[in-house]
Parts: structure tokens; sequence; C-alpha cells
């Protein structure tokens, strides 16, 4: 227990160089991430005999991820940074990976939320071009990015940040000389596994295309807001109302209306369409 306690001492978070790049833990993590998040969409659409071709799996996976990272990183900014005003009038410096004295220090600050924003249009700009295929690939998405966020967090683990509060358990880990709670691995746990365990035992009882993402996005988010309780809040914003409320949790809270509100409209078009 004590060599746990004591991780981020014995552990680098860089994995290696390559021509002079450091390649961090977090960047393979986000990569086996994606990768296991695409091969196990492909698993149930063959498993499930869905009429969507790999081809077209891929082709979606190009729009959203492409959204994931912009909406990502500049939601980080919007609402996380307090420089967000000199990004506004720099914006390609949201995605400069050196540092003020030239040296390379990668991508820090990716916002969920953000990435939802990022997803959401990108699939919206796929459904423009690729007519009928969307609300079925989004529930295949909602079964299969839990397994993907399960990697996801524990790069946030492996890079030693996004810390959790104080504690005395005996499973804490230390971070500059204070017990923490290893929050990134409560997360993978609630918002990764255990999701994703919900989401494969209730998949075959969807009633109608679209209805497995809404439930994805309502099930992330009260496991975000949970898990926000053994989070240090962000240095920068601290808590934001009420001496316990986070951005996190607020932007869970608008999420889980959001996707009321996308349920009501889906289930109401799936009752026009089936009288």
């Amino acid at each position: 227990m004590n060599f746990w306690q004591h991780i981020y001492s014995h552990f680098n978070p860089v994995a290696f160089e390559l021509f002079g790049l450091k390649v961090h833990w977090y960047g393979i993590m986000y990569i086996l991430a994606l990768l296991s998040a695409l091969w196990f969409a492909k698993v149930l659409i063959k498993k499930d005999n869905l009429p969507i071709s790999d081809e077209i799996l891929d082709k979606f996976f190009v729009y959203v991820e492409i959204g994931v990272i912009l909406g990502a990183r500049i939601g980080y900014f919007l609402f996380y940074s307090e420089h967000l005003s000199y990004y506004l009038t720099h914006p390609w410096q949201m995605f400069n990976p050196f540092g003020a004295n030239g040296e390379y220090i990668g991508i820090r600050g990716m916002s969920f939320h953000g990435a939802v924003i990022g997803f959401s249009i990108g699939a919206y700009l796929f459904a423009k071009k690729y007519k009928g295929y969307t609300l079925k690939i989004l529930d295949v998405a909602a079964v299969a990015i839990p397994l993907g966020y399960i990697f996801g967090r524990i790069g946030n683990f492996l890079n030693q940040e996004l810390f959790g509060r104080v504690t005395d358990v005996a499973w804490g880990i230390y971070v500059n000389g204070v017990l923490r709670h290893p929050s990134q691995l409560y997360e993978a746990f609630l918002e990764g596994f255990v999701i994703f365990l919900i989401m494969m035992s209730i998949k075959k009882y969807k009633k109608f295309d679209g209805e497995l993402m809404i439930i994805y996005m309502i099930l992330y988010s009260f496991m975000r807001i949970i898990s926000e309780t053994f989070r240090q809040p962000d240095p920068q914003l601290g808590y934001i109302c009420c001496g316990w409320l986070t951005m996190g949790q607020l932007l869970s809270f608008c999420m889980v209306l959001f996707a009321g509100i996308l349920y009501m409209i889906l289930s109401k078009r799936q009752k026009i369409e089936s009288s």
C-alpha cells in the first residue's frame, strides 16, 4: 500500500522520447481509447447485424473525431480558462504545443463537455451528407464510447492531472506531499466501466434510434456529478456556486436538460412515424 500511495514518485508520465519529442502515457492512452471504441463499435455492428458498413462507420469516426478534438480543446478555454479573452483574439495559440521558451510541452487541457459539442457538430455534418445512418451509429457509439473512456481517465491518472480532493482513505495517493483521492480512477470506473455495463445490458430494449445515446448522456452526467465530489475543483475556478458546485457538475446538469429535450423530440417523432 505504501508503494501505491507514493506511486507518482515512482512513475514517469513520459513513456519515451521520439526524435527529441516526449511521448506521454496520456497520449498513448488517448489513442487506445479511440481505437478500442472504434473496434468495439465494429464488433457490435457485426454481432447485432446492423445495416452499417465499415466504410460508413470509418467516415463517421473521422467526422466526429475531428469534432471531438477541436471541441475538447476549444471547450477547455471557453469553460475553464482564466485567459479566455486572450485565446479568443489569438485562437491559434489554443493548439500551440510549444511553451514560451520554445520547448515542446504538448497539448494540455481538454473538456469532455466541449468534446460533446464538437462530437454533435461532427455528427450533424455527417448526417447532412450521409442520410439515414446517424442515429443508428450514435446508438452504437453510446455503447462503445464508455469502453474507450476507461482508457482516457486512466490516461489522466498516469499524466498526474485532475487530482482528487484531500482525504485520509487508505487507498489515497500522495500528490506533492498531500494524500488525495485517486479521483481519475473513480471516473474511469463510474463514467467508463459502470456505464459500459449498463449500456450493454439495456441496448436490446431501445424503443427508437438515438435513445441509447440520450441515455448515455444522462448516465454520464450523473456519474460525473458523483465523481466530481471526490475531484479537486479546477484551481483557476474553484467552486462556482454555493461552496460545492463545480463547473463540471454545472455542465453535466445542462447536459441532462439537453438530453431530456432531445428525448422528447425523438420519441415524439417516433410516435408520428409509427402512427
